[in-house]
Formats: structure tokens, sequence, C-alpha cells
């Protein structure tokens, strides 16, 4: 495969993993971190771009995908588990959030805004999302020769001009709690990204990409998957400490109450008023990329599961879906959505964790299913919570789990889960040792 081949799939991915959270976080979280920046953004790379690497590195020793990993627990819990994380990160949230993002910050603030405003943006928008994703042939030129250039040249002219005109300005103290420990406030908002998620179902774009481009043999999808990865990673580690070095210097010139306003009012400080065409055509882009690679995502992975459904039938499906939701009661798919996604992303770090260590344990069943199982206890617990509901003594003893003040109340059982199925695997493997011995007489 030549190195341009690989240069502008790693741009696709880029693309794809760049979306509106991706333009909010890192300079509020600058504005925040002030003088302790440099631990907090290392952090935040270490989970924001960290994360996503190591599930595309285990997705590409897999045959089959996240399915294939899941099933490792049981084969239902593999097909429940994957639906769950495609429609809560496809159709039901991420899609039609990022649809509706690109008209506030596009659109919105220059004409009147109106329902039939939002209607003819997302009508446009879906459209011309649905028409890449059906060519899925030509993605890799379209995203990756064409418009993440664009989203790049945009995000160049924003950075760069920063950079100049913000020299001077002042550091202003870091906030409370990244006064006290910088990296571990980081660190927690890029897992709060979840762009793990994300890469389960890039993941699968990607691979077909290197197949359509022949990669069939298992070693050069792995290193060109890797190759792409890195390149993605690296352009979204530079992405993240630019803007986040925007929001440090923004922070001594007034508050913020989120990324989005520190964006606009960098952009107007430092453009004036094509400043708001600027920053709308760096979100309209991002979340138009974020929007095509989950749609093709989709309909590959239902295809999969349903082939006598064409992808351009289920694509259709999704791209709809997501117009309608974009439109008429996001907020209440929100509401639902967004507990299937706290519960799902930790069973999804400690599922692509432990594959990264199948060798090690022949790929047992115990350690999978021990590790999954309390994982998910608190997984459920904590989707639940999201819901809103309350479990009154039950709430007080999950708050002494160690970290579950920081959401990640789940590492430890997770731990203890695979230190039982692990001791398991060895205790089953000793026993025909053991039955095997001849006996003394």
């Amino acid at each position: 495969m030549s190195k341009s081949t690989t240069l502008f799939i790693g741009l696709m991915l880029f693309s794809m993993f760049f979306g509106a959270g991706n333009l909010i976080f890192p300079p509020f979280l600058g504005a925040n971190a002030g003088t302790n920046f440099p631990l907090a953004i290392t952090g935040f790379i270490v989970t924001a771009v960290g994360l996503p690497l190591l599930v595309l590195t285990a997705l590409s020793f897999v045959e089959g995908g996240v399915r294939t990993l899941a099933s490792r627990v049981h084969p239902i819990f593999g097909l429940v588990f994957t639906i769950i994380v495609y429609l809560s990160i496809g159709p039901f949230l991420a899609i039609p959030r990022n649809a509706t993002l690109a008209y506030e910050m596009g659109l919105k603030p220059f004409i009147a805004d109106s329902s039939i405003a939002l209607f003819g943006f997302t009508a446009l928008f879906f459209l011309l999302v649905f028409l890449i994703s059906l060519n899925q042939s030509k993605m890799m030129d379209l995203m990756g020769k064409i418009i993440t250039p664009l989203l790049l040249l945009s995000m160049v002219v924003l950075v760069v001009t920063g950079f100049i005109q913000l020299q001077n300005g002042t550091l202003a103290p870091a906030t409370t709690e990244y006064a006290e420990s910088p990296f571990l406030k980081g660190f927690l908002e890029g897992y709060n990204t979840m762009d793990a998620l994300s890469a389960i179902a890039f993941g699968i774009v990607i691979l077909t990409t290197l197949k359509r481009q022949g990669a069939t043999e298992g070693k050069m999808i792995r290193r060109e998957m890797l190759k792409a990865g890195l390149l993605a990673g690296l352009l979204l580690a530079v992405v993240y400490c630019s803007l986040g070095y925007i929001g440090v210097k923004m922070a001594g010139i007034g508050s913020f109450e989120n990324g989005s306003t520190l964006l606009s009012s960098a952009s107007y400080l430092l453009f004036g008023q094509r400043g708001n065409l600027l920053l709308g055509v760096i979100f309209v882009l991002a979340c138009f990329t974020t929007c095509v690679g989950l749609v093709s995502a989709c309909g590959n992975y239902f295809h999969s599961l349903a082939p006598k459904v064409s992808y351009k039938k289920i694509s259709l499906l999704f791209t709809f879906i997501s117009f309608s939701l974009a439109n008429f009661g996001l907020n209440t798919i929100l509401t639902v959505s967004v507990p299937f996604l706290v519960a799902a992303y930790s069973l999804t770090i400690v599922l692509i964790v432990i594959s990264l260590f199948h060798p090690l344990f022949k790929g047992s069943s115990y350690v999978y299913v021990g590790a999954i199982a309390l994982t998910g206890v608190v997984a459920l617990y904590d989707g639940l919570k999201a819901f809103g509901f309350t479990f009154g003594v039950v709430d007080q003893y999950m708050s002494y789990l160690p970290f579950a003040e920081l959401g990640l109340g789940w590492v430890i059982p997770a731990f203890v889960g695979t230190a039982i199925g692990y001791s398991l695997y060895l205790m089953k493997r000793k026993l025909p040792m053991i039955a095997s011995q001849p006996v003394e007489k």
C-alpha cells in the first residue's frame, strides 16, 4: 500500500474523530488549567487519544470487530452490547447532536433562528451525509483528500492567528480542581469525550477501506491500521494542544461558560465578524465528517447483521432517524441515550484492555466473564443513576468504591473480576494435570 494512501486514510480517520465535542473540550480545559496547562493537556491526551488508539489496535487483531470481542464473554452479550453501542453513538445521540451543533455554530449566528431554518439546514446536511456515506469507495477521496484538508486549513488559520495575537496574554491561575491535580483532571476530561466508543464504529470503516485498498493479509491490515491511527492521533494531539493554548490565553481576557462561547469570543477577537464565519466553517466540517463516519459505520454493522437488507437502505434509515431527532426531540433522546453510553463506556474499556492480554490466558472465557460481570454491576448502577434513579443504602455503599467520586468506580471491580477469572482459568488448567498423575499404591 502506498504512503499516500495511508496518509489519506489517516486523515479520514482524524476527520471522523474530530467532532464538535473535540473542539469544545480543549479550550475550556486550557482556560481552567491556566498555569497548569501542560500537565492537564497531557492527561487529556492520554485518554482522549490513547484510549481510541487502544481500541483500534485491539480491533485490528480480531476478525469481525467488536462483536467478536464481546462474544468472548457470551454470544448474546456480544450481540446486545454491540447493538446498544452502535445505536447510542449513532442515530440516537452523536449524529443528531453533531448536526444540531453544526446548525447552531454554522448558520444560526447569521440568520433569524427558526424551526424552518433548522429544518432546511439539517435536510441539506443529512442529504450530503447520506450521499457521501453511500459511496464508501469514494469516502477516502472525499474526506481524506478534500474535506479534511479544508478542516485542517481552517484550524491552522485560527490557531496560528491566535498564537500571534494572543502571545502577550497573561496566564490565569488554575481553578481549584486543576490546581490540586491537573493531570488527573485532564485525564478525566479526556475520558469524558467517550471517543473510545466512537473508535469501535470508526474501526470498521477503516478496516473496510484498508481491504478495498488491497490490505487483505492480517499483518498488513494491522500495520496499516496502526499507521493510520498514529497519524490521526498525532494530529488530534496537536490540535488539542493548540486549542487548549488559545483557551489559556483567553482566560486572561474574560470568563466563559463553556468551550463554544470561548471559541466564539476568540474568533471575534481575532477576526471580527469574519471570525464567526471561520468558526462556523470549522464546526460544520468537523460535525459533518463525524456524521459521515458514524452513518457509514452503523450501516456496515447492521448490514452485517441483516445481509438481505442493503447497506443503502440501512444508511437511509439511520440518516432519516438522525434527521428527525435533530429537529424533533433531541433533548429527550439525550436523556435516554446518555445513560446507555455511561454504562457501555466502562464495559468497552475493560473489554478492550482484557483483549490485549488475550494470549496470556489463552482466551479463557473465565477471565472475560469475571471482568465483565463485576464491571457490569457498577456500569448498570451508573447507567441507572444517570437516568435519575436512586437506591437508598446502595448509593451509600457504592460511594465507598475507590475512585467512585471520579466516575471510575468500576476500576477496582474490573481488577477483582479479572483476578477471579484468571484464578479459575489456572485451576481448570491444573486439574487435568493432577488427574493424569499416577496414584501411588
